[in-house]
């Protein structure tokens, strides 16, 4: 049995809470690996669930019939490209028609193109940075108008410790990642002063606007899987805890960031990388 099989687990996949009961959330990427784990979490927590996907229509479908049987929160697929504002835009909108609102924007989708620096042509470095940065900006600003307008909601952006540390063959996707910080903060300092403006930002009424980036480290997902044993072996003895991380580990901080209970933490960086930053 290999590394990833060992480390390898399923989320919960029943209701254990009601933390997000009422909530509405769109996770995009969200019918595999860490998305469909945060997909996981957040329905055990009551939320109703919008899943994007970029075309695997094969596997949408059995992501929303296995949810369905699971779970008895409500769920939906939509299918659109983030690297096109068009698309962001449009998802948005068919999320809060299909469902009424939007409580919860987690930013996952994520894509890679390995190459050296000297290696790597124009589309390689533009298509990473469409996809993992440019896509949340146009999601968060599509998703914000609606937050803002009731005075409440939660972004949560899924970056990299990539972003924190760097990594030969990953210029492209450690720039979008750690981008993903600065548009974090920002997104975080506007969203209050959107909110002081309106007069919403101490409405004891609601749970207030929040954005915040989690850093996954090495997640035993399919992700890894072109990764030969011997390395992911070299990886694990760089991390203090010695051994990759579970999709739902990410997914529960995921999943504390969009309680109510997290109204006063916004604009932060959280890792879930085992102390490989350290």
């Amino acid at each position: 049995m290999g590394v990833l099989e060992i480390t390898c687990d399923e989320n919960v996949k029943t209701r254990v809470g009601d933390k997000l009961k009422g909530r509405v959330a769109l996770v995009t990427g969200g019918t595999r690996g860490i998305g469909e784990a945060i997909c996981r979490s957040l329905a055990s927590q009551g939320a109703t669930i919008a899943a994007g996907y970029s075309g695997n229509e094969q596997k949408a479908k059995s992501f929303r019939d296995n949810f369905s049987q699971k779970y008895s929160t409500p769920v939906s697929t939509h299918k659109g490209n983030v690297a096109e504002p068009d698309d962001c835009r449009r998802t948005i909108d068919e999320v809060i028609q299909t469902h009424g609102r939007l409580d919860i924007l987690v930013n996952n989708a994520g894509i890679t193109i390995d190459k050296t620096v000297l290696k790597m042509t124009d589309d390689d470095w533009y298509n990473v940075l469409n996809v993992n940065l440019s896509g949340a900006f146009f999601l968060s600003q599509a998703a914000l108008r609606h937050m803002a307008e009731r005075g409440s909601g939660r972004i949560v952006n899924v970056s990299s410790v990539i972003g924190e540390t760097g990594n030969i063959g990953q210029s492209n996707y450690a720039a979008s990642k750690s981008g993903l910080f600065g548009l974090t903060k920002t997104l975080a300092r506007e969203a209050s002063l959107m909110l002081a403006r309106s007069g919403k930002l101490n409405d004891p009424s609601n749970i207030g606007l929040t954005i915040n980036t989690i850093t996954p480290g090495f997640i035993a997902t399919e992700m890894l899987e072109h990764i030969p044993e011997k390395v992911i072996e070299k990886i694990l003895a760089l991390i203090p805890l010695g051994r990759l991380g579970k999709p739902e580990e990410v997914a529960r901080v995921v999943h504390f960031l969009a309680a109510d209970a997290s109204s006063y933490i916004t604009g932060q960086v959280w890792g879930v990388n085992g102390g490989l930053d350290m």
